[in-house]
């Protein structure tokens, strides 16, 4: 069991004949199950066309429908990403994974209310992760997105972040210690993204192959606390938590264009203390996430 995605899902890639969709699509399909997993590309100029065996079409619509894809994964540039998400989203494909950094925030304010749009109207829903994150894998079985897979091993242990790098570091400690993960997630540090913290702890708290999980947040915003506080409720697995920027001054933006102080919440000082008054084990040392963890199994 996993969350999201596991050896089964179908797979297109949005930004394929791109640089960069070219490179992390062939290490997705060397990972594990990948080959069988990524099955379509879009780009409307080479449709017809093949990549790495794999079929490129005009449209998301047209991938899906002749794939059966469900998830799709984007490495369009900034100007045309939310328009790629839109698709995706148009598509009613179930999962969309926005790699891309440095879509304008409007665009990513429009995409939104259209999306609400399309759901108050009835339509399907389509869950989004990112953008400007690094994606999501369950060990050994497939990973969509731009971490290494090496340093991942299949466990019981669920790992959500909204920092790329810091993902990996939790990744690694667990994997060196011996404990492997369910599935670790990236959900990006832009200002306006899709799934937060508390969408990925629900669904970590639901499914029976996840036994505790590491949640690492960072200053500005109100989603680390609002996650902790739906966790204090609700949670029924332990959680060791982490804010990354304890030491940034207020109105300096720390790394993503989301993790800037605009009030007395939002430090990683005021985010630790709500975590820690929900029942989490929280460490201001990002090298202990591992080790603390496994002091709670």
């Amino acid at each position: 069991m996993s969350i999201y995605i596991n050896k089964d899902t179908r797979v297109i890639t949005q930004g394929i004949t791109g640089k960069t969709g070219q490179f992390h699509t062939e290490k997705c399909q060397e990972y594990a199950n990948g080959k069988n997993c990524f099955v379509a590309g879009v780009n409307p100029k080479k449709a017809g066309e093949r990549i790495f065996d794999i079929p490129i079409f005009a449209s998301v619509k047209d991938a899906k429908a002749q794939t059966g894809a469900t998830v799709s994964v984007i490495y369009v540039p900034p100007a045309g990403a939310a328009d790629a998400i839109w698709e995706a989203v148009e598509a009613d494909l179930e999962l969309v994974i926005c790699i891309t950094e440095g879509i304008p925030v409007r665009d990513m304010l429009n995409l939104r209310n259209r999306m609400k749009n399309k759901e108050t109207k009835g339509g399907g829903k389509t869950l989004l992760l990112g953008p400007n994150c690094p994606g999501l894998i369950t060990p050994d079985e497939i990973k969509i997105g731009i971490m290494p897979g090496h340093i991942h091993r299949k466990g019981r242990i669920g790992v959500v972040s909204r920092s790329g790098t810091l993902t990996y570091e939790a990744v690694a400690q667990l994997t060196e210690i011996g404990l492997g993960q369910s599935s670790a997630v990236g959900i990006g540090g832009d200002p306006i993204n899709g799934l937060k913290h508390i969408d990925v702890m629900q669904a970590f708290n639901d499914d029976p192959e996840t036994d505790a999980v590491i949640m690492i947040g960072e200053i500005g915003g109100p989603d680390e606390a609002d996650a902790a506080r739906w966790c204090k409720d609700n949670m029924k697995k332990p959680v060791v938590g982490f804010i990354a920027g304890v030491t940034a001054p207020p109105g300096k933006r720390m790394g993503h264009a989301g993790a800037l102080i605009s009030g007395g919440a939002d430090t990683a000082d005021a985010k630790l203390a709500i975590m820690e008054e929900c029942g989490f084990k929280v460490t201001r040392n990002p090298s202990e996430m591992g080790k603390l963890l496994k002091s709670l199994l």
